[in-house]
């Protein structure tokens, strides 16, 4: 019990667990998305425009989110132009505005060498730093971003899946991206300083593939990746002060170890459910791989269905 209650004693550690808890969840939420879109480039791209917006902020003496958040913004719409017509697809816009803006702020630095010190904290996390107004505007963001995403459930389920059957429905699915575009920028912002934009992309992954292992249902997933996405984060935290490791990195090594678990139980799971198929026929015993006609699929509804 003293492991979980002797942190707490410090200020700085119950900020940073506060934040590593909501960025977790935040995170999460975002992740399943950006996993089921084949987008897990999109969010290690826009955490390094927003190096290159931080960068440009530190120059001009702005405030870190007001630099980062425009250039994040500004390459996630350049991004969305690009890619609107289709004649250029989103991995290489992606690649080609992302790694422009970075490369604006490497030559900066390069310009304004006494930089290197405060950019520390953009490239790999300062969760123990974390100010009153940090988590302020990271529970503003995560309760704006989830409850965004829960209007939008039935909008971003259809576009995420099929695109072209939910502008048959009806909607707009421009309009859906975008928004979905600003909120991932948005999400990626505050995840700096929390751990870094060198591990930014393994907090939006790791939630989401972990439970992709662990169900089929599309709204399952989103509710165990915000609950998986918040252990980490704590569960990080505490490791952390234990071994006196980065934080931002204990984090992205926890979640790798409970993604590895998750697998090792899938894995288990359906080694079972093949020992089940096996069955004799005299002296013979084997088993049937199964139909893939029959495996689950996730309705428009969100829930598991067996095809027929």
């Amino acid at each position: 019990m003293q492991f979980f209650l002797e942190p707490l004693n410090y200020a700085f550690f119950r900020h940073g667990l506060l934040a590593a808890a909501m960025v977790g969840a935040l995170c999460g939420l975002i992740g399943v998305h950006v996993v089921l879109r084949g987008m897990s480039y999109v969010g290690h791209g826009l955490s390094h425009a927003a190096f290159g917006g931080a960068v440009i902020g530190f120059v001009f003496n702005f405030n870190f989110y007001v630099g980062a958040g425009a250039m994040g913004l500004v390459a996630a719409l350049l991004i969305n132009q690009m890619t609107k017509n289709k004649n250029i697809k989103s991995d290489a816009a992606i690649g080609i505005v992302t790694t422009a803006m970075f490369a604006l702020g490497v030559a900066i630095i390069s310009q304004q060498r006494s930089l290197n010190r405060s950019l520390d904290s953009v490239l790999f996390g300062n969760i123990l730093g974390i100010t009153d107004f940090d988590l302020i505007l990271i529970g503003l963001v995560t309760a704006l971003t989830m409850t965004m995403m829960f209007f939008m459930y039935r909008p971003l389920l259809f576009s995420t899946f099929d695109n072209e059957a939910a502008q048959i429905f009806g909607i707009k699915t421009e309009v859906v991206q975008l928004l979905f575009a600003l909120l991932l920028t948005l999400s990626i912002i505050i995840s700096m300083n929390i751990v870094g934009v060198t591990m930014i992309a393994a907090t939006l992954i790791i939630p989401a593939m972990t439970t992709r292992m662990m169900t089929d249902s599309f709204s399952a997933m989103q509710l165990y990746s915000v609950a998986v996405g918040a252990l980490i984060g704590i569960g990080g935290m505490y490791f952390s002060y234990a071994f006196n490791i980065a934080s931002g990195a204990t984090i992205v090594l926890f979640g790798a170890l409970i993604f590895c678990f998750a697998v090792l139980i899938r894995h288990v799971r359906e080694k079972r459910m093949l020992q089940v198929n096996m069955h004799r026929h005299g002296n013979l015993i084997h088993s049937h791989p199964r139909d893939n006609r029959h495996r689950t699929r996730i309705d428009a509804d969100g829930t598991p269905t067996k095809n027929e």
